[in-house]
Order: C-alpha cells, then structure tokens, then sequence
C-alpha cells in the first residue's frame, strides 16, 4: 500500500483551500526542494527531489508552495498504520506512506478475492484518515510494489501469477527494485533495457555485471521468484537532523549556534525513541557539495542534551579553514537502551556552551575521528531521518547494545514510524537562513514560503504569542490561532501587515483576513490544531 502524494494531500486535507490546487511541499529558497507534490502539480512535470525553483517555473503561477510539517505528517502516517494493522498484524513499513503485508487470509486466494480485500483496505484508510492510497498486490513484494506504482492515483491493481512474466518481461530495467541509476546506465550501455532481457541473461552473466549476491538476487528478480517474507523494520541504528541553508556559513561564530540548533532537533527524536547514545557524528556539506564528517564516541551511552551537544560542538571545523558550510547535520549512534551516569559531567559537557574557552578540548575518555573528506556529496548518501540524506558510518563502538552502531543503517522511518523517511517524498535536505541572518522575506499570497524547516521545528509547541509593538515576521505557511477567528495559516505576510486564511480540516475553505504583524491576538499554533 502507497499513500498518494502524501505530504501534499496532507496539507490539502487540513487546509481545504488547496484542495485541487497545484501544492509544492518544501522550502522556497534559492536552494529549496520538492519534499513532495500534489497531482495537480504533476500534471505540469513538478515531482519529488526537485530544485524548488524549477518546479515553481514549471508549475507557474498557480503554485501554492508551503513548508512540511513533519508533526503533522508523522501523526497522519501513524493513523494510516494503525489501521493496516488492524486488518495486517505483521507489516513492514518503507518510508512515513508505504508498507507491504501479507494478509494469512489470501494465501491461495483468487484475483476478485484480493481484490475485495484491496478495495476494503483503502476505504478503511480513508474513513480513518480522509487521505487516499493506492494497493498493488502479487506473489511477492517485487510485484506488489510495482501493482501499487501502476494503480496510482487512487487505485487497485492486482498482478496474477498468470501475467506476471509477460508483464515483468515489457518493463523498463530500471523498474526493478534495486537497479539504481548507476546499475540502470551499465545494463543499458550492454543493451540492456528491459527487465525481460535482463531475466534472460545466464545467472553467471548477471553477476559478472552486477556483482555477487545482488546480481544473483535481481536476476531472480527478473525472473519474478521472490519469496523474501513480509517482517517488521527494525529498529534504527542512527538518529540525526540536518538543514540546508540558502546561504553559507562561512565564520565559526556561525556555525556553532546551527550545530547546536541540530544537536537539539536529533535529541527530540532520540528521547522519543527511547534509547540513549554513545556516538556524535557531525555532517559539514560545503559549497562544492564536499561532504566532511567528525564523529565523536563517548566511554557510555546518554541521553543529555548538553553532553551531547558538546561533542558536536568539539567536532566542529572553522568555516574559514574548511570552505563555505552550505549544510549541517547531528547524528547520533551506538544507540542503546542502556544509559550508565557520567562521573564526571561536567567535564564531557565542556564546549556545548560556544563561548566556552574549553570548546575545542575532548571531553573525558572521548576520542573523535579526524575529518573524512567526500568529494561530491558521494558519502554514504543515505540515512534513516526524515530530512537529510548522507550521514556515513561511525566507527565502530564496542559494547555498544546492538551491536552495530552504523548510523547509515536505515531504520523511516526511523526512530519511530512517524520519522522513517520516504523513498519518493521526504528525503530532502530543509533549507533555512544562516543563524544570526534575517530570512529571506516570505512573499505575499500562498506560494510565498520562506523556509523549509526540520519537521522537528514544524512540530514543535508554539510561542506564547506576541507582545504589544513586537515585530513579528511571520512566515508564510505557519500555523496560527486566534481568540476569535480560530486556527488558521499564514497565507503571506510584508510591510507590516500578515494574511491569515482560517480554515482546518473540519472547516471547509475558510475566510482570508489582514491583521497588524504586531497583532497581539495572534499567536503561534500547533500544527496539530488543522486535523481538528
């Protein structure tokens, strides 16, 4: 089961003015990204992953681009969840919108048999949520995945054993699950094109190509035997946030406030995780795409903010040595339910403060890495956090409690299934501006998102609202309340005036009012408040 467009509908859900409306989810900015688009956006080429500044040419003026709200979306996807596994006890979780089961019940079943089940899935996902999915079924997870590809949007399709090879045999090699671009390119340069002709390759000659396991394991594949079983994701073996910002950091003073802006985002979804950790790894993206990593392990795994906030900050690299910071990323590993107290605090707490002199000295018992370089963001670039991609593995940890502490390990969703990041939707670096910058100004109308945040800092609880003669940039896209209009989001904001459009899921399209931006009656909201 694939959730349609699922960020987009999402937002078209709880804002009922962007229902049939061409909606980009993601950040505005010069280096803004696709996070996902609505089907009224696809029709004109728009899609997932890309720079935001084409779709938006693409699209037009009719564009409605607004920042992802990962709050929201993580509790959407838990509610899709639920209801899967009301009918599907065991089922195995993708990204924050796709999961395979494999119901006891159709073992043997006829086609209008799963059918009807398909078809009961789907209306209890959408009495639930109000969100719509596409179900593909066949004999294996290779075949549902492609059914539930070419049953979108908002449909059924069920691969017989029947039609299966002829219908295997017609398809683009690339749709194989597990032929990547790099894959794709040496099959096609060998004449390679579809998977029927891959399928017919002696096995030997697929693995000569492919190399050994994976080839032997896609030529069967291609040849639709796949009897991998449906089971539970486990759990993630790194926790981490990172952000893009639209222009690079390029002095240290800089740089410290991000890395402990990120320290702080990954901390919430380790504490929600349950578990504690003993690795810190810190992710540098620069100008040139370069990837630079320093990880940092600790004599114990912990859970305290400032310990590990710490040991990002004394891996931190001067921008001006480095080159120009475009990303920064915290990630934690060595992951375990076992926390042991510090005997001395204070001492691995030295430099979580920016100003500490001491901020560059190792805490007590720790040893960090020197610096791994990646030309061309080539590291690992792969991750199991919501936003972000690239955060290569750790050293090795021992005694740490599961045993493997690699933080490229995939977990999406990812510390929990609310955050295990989505194949076509989610894996997309945010892009804010530099701390101690002014962000870029929102524009007025709905298309004028200033930045695409973490989901943390989407989901975050509100500020307590604003004081008289405050000035206030409200940014377009956040959620707001007021005491007499109710929940609503910010349409546009400039020269002091902000436009709210008040509306929730349950409210229909709602009314477009102007207030002063210093407006004391409105207030920061939950995210949460537009599934009322």
């Amino acid at each position: 089961m694939d959730m349609d467009a699922f960020f987009a509908s999402c937002e078209q859900l709880t804002r009922p003015t962007l229902q049939g409306r061409p909606v980009l989810v993601g950040g505005a900015g010069a280096r803004g990204v696709v996070a996902g688009a609505s089907y009224e956006a696809r029709v004109f080429g728009a899609r997932s992953a890309m720079p935001m500044h084409q779709a938006r040419r693409l699209v037009g003026v009719t564009a409605v681009v607004v920042p992802p709200r990962g709050a929201l979306y993580g509790v959407l996807s838990g509610r899709v969840f639920d209801t899967l596994r009301a009918r599907i006890p065991v089922l195995e979780t993708l990204s924050f919108d796709e999961a395979f089961g494999e119901p006891a019940e159709l073992a043997g079943a006829t086609v209008p048999a799963v059918l009807d089940f398909c078809a009961e899935l789907r209306a209890a996902v959408r009495e639930s949520t109000g969100l719509v999915a596409s179900v593909g079924a066949g004999t294996g997870k290779q075949l549902a995945k492609i059914a539930s590809g070419m049953a979108k949007p908002d449909g059924i399709r069920v691969i017989a054993p029947g039609e299966q090879q002829e219908l295997l045999a017609g398809l683009p090699v690339r749709k194989l699950w597990g032929i990547g671009p790099v894959a794709g390119n040496r099959l096609r340069a060998l004449g390679i094109e579809t998977i029927g002709a891959f399928a017919a390759l002696p096995e030997v000659e697929a693995v000569s190509i492919l190399g050994g396991s994976i080839g032997a394991a896609l030529h069967r594949l291609a040849r639709g035997i796949d009897d991998r079983p449906v089971a539970e994701r486990a759990e993630a073996k790194q926790i981490s946030a990172e952000t893009t910002y639209e222009s690079d950091i390029v002095t240290l003073e800089r740089l410290r406030p991000a890395i402990t802006e990120m320290a702080a985002a990954a901390h919430r979804r380790l504490l929600r995780d349950g578990r504690a950790a003993r690795t810190v790894v810190l992710k540098l993206k620069r100008a040139d795409m370069s990837i630079t990593t320093r990880s940092s392990t600790l004599p114990y795994a912990t859970e305290d903010l400032a310990t590990l906030t710490a040991a990002a900050q004394r891996a931190a690299l001067d921008p001006r040595e480095l080159g120009p910071v475009r990303l920064v990323g915290v990630g934690y590993a060595g992951l375990s339910t076992i926390r042991q107290e510090s005997l001395f605090p204070e001492l691995d707490r030295l430099g979580a403060d920016p100003t500490d002199p001491a901020a560059d000295v190792a805490g007590h018992g720790e040893t960090v890495s020197p610096a791994r370089h990646f030309p061309n963001g080539s590291a690992h670039d792969d991750t199991s956090g919501p936003v972000g991609q690239g955060f290569p593995a750790a050293p090795s940890v021992a005694g740490s409690a599961d045993g493997d502490p690699d933080p490229a390990g995939r977990g999406q969703r990812v510390v929990a299934p609310e955050f295990v990041a989505a194949e076509q939707e989610s894996s997309v670096d945010s892009v804010r501006s530099p701390v101690g910058e002014s962000p870029s100004e929102a524009s007025d109308g709905p298309a004028g998102a200033a930045r695409d945040d973490t989901a943390e800092t989407f989901g975050a609880a509100a500020d307590p609202g604003v004081t008289a003669g405050e000035v206030v940039q409200w940014r377009a896209g956040s959620d707001v309340r007021h005491p007499e209009f109710g929940f609503g989001w910010v349409q546009g904001s400039g020269h002091g005036r902000v436009t709210v459009r008040f509306e929730s899921r349950s409210t229909g399209p709602g009314i477009a009012r102007t207030f002063a931006a210093d407006n004391t009656e409105l207030r920061p909201a939950d995210p949460l408040g537009s599934l009322s």
